[in-house]
């Protein structure tokens, strides 16, 4: 059992839980996720580390499904049943020379991570941040702290830039960028890594497929990169963004969407209760 140390609403829909989990924290490095477990009906969802210290980590829940809204209703001193991790290959970091790191929703959080270590390793980090809304862009100043120039894009009116895309190309024709990191949502890793494949940056992309053990036995994770079948879990996350079958992995993505959403419906009539209460407590955060 792993207690909730911190909560935080950081966006709607968006939480930020701080786990005690030494064991884990102590071998995290970034690029990693954990699979957690909440109790024992609930699925086995993997999250991406955004933090760690010496005795606890931190990961960013966005509110999509059941299993993840059990976790968002978690209060100071609940309880997980399970978390596992630290699971996956680290990043590759290294002295690379001017490295961009974007990052949009829950990627906000492993980008963070990332971002920091490209930093300490001596490189000029550049951070593209995209979001929904202004509400959803949390961590600036950590952001800033980490990097040499921040960026943040966002899809209301009037917004210069609405998706990360746009000031992506601007850079790449302004500037030599040696690498580029994307974290977050699976289109906007998508459309980033069409933008860099003409100049034949190196971009590498942090998938998060459907999981179930996250050790490679079940292999519900595997995607198509570079014409081989890769597990995301023991294979990645983190892949070449130039490589990747998209079309394959968003297919694979959706392909249980609809029990997803009658799942999360009858939780939800079931529940009634809990939701007026989540609703209060993101008024009053």
């Amino acid at each position: 059992m792993h207690e909730v140390l911190n909560k935080e609403a950081l966006a709607p829909g968006l939480i930020h839980l701080r786990i005690r989990a030494p064991e884990i924290a102590r071998k995290a490095q970034p690029g990693q996720f954990v699979i957690v477990r909440v109790d024992e009906r609930g699925e086995r969802v993997p999250l991406s580390l955004a933090d760690w210290d010496h005795e606890a980590i931190s990961v960013i829940v966005q509110d999509v499904g059941v299993s993840t809204r059990k976790l968002a209703a978690l209060e100071k001193g609940d309880l997980i049943l399970n978390l596992a991790g630290p699971l996956g290959k680290p990043s590759e970091i290294s002295l690379f020379g001017t490295v961009a790191v974007v990052c949009g929703c829950f990627g906000i959080g492993p980008g963070y991570a990332l971002a920091r270590a490209l930093k300490d390793a001596g490189n000029r980090v550049i951070i593209i941040v995209e979001a929904r809304n202004k509400d959803w862009l949390f961590w600036q100043e950590k952001l800033k702290a980490v990097s040499d120039r921040l960026v943040a894009t966002f899809n209301e009116p009037g917004a210069d830039d609405k998706c990360a895309t746009s000031p992506m190309e601007r850079l790449l024709l302004s500037e030599k960028v040696d690498r580029v990191y994307a974290v977050g949502c699976t289109f906007m890793m998508m459309e980033i890594s069409r933008a860099t494949e003409p100049s034949g940056i190196p971009t590498r992309v942090s998938l998060m497929p459907l999981m179930v053990d996250g050790t490679g036995m079940c292999g519900a994770c595997r995607c198509i990169v570079g014409g081989e079948t890769k597990f995301g879990c023991v294979d990645g996350p983190e892949f070449d963004g130039h490589k990747v079958d998209w079309d394959l992995l968003i297919e694979r993505m959706r392909a249980y969407l609809d029990e997803e959403t009658e799942a999360l419906d009858l939780w939800d009539r079931q529940n009634w209760h809990r939701a007026l209460d989540r609703k209060a407590w993101l008024q009053r955060a």
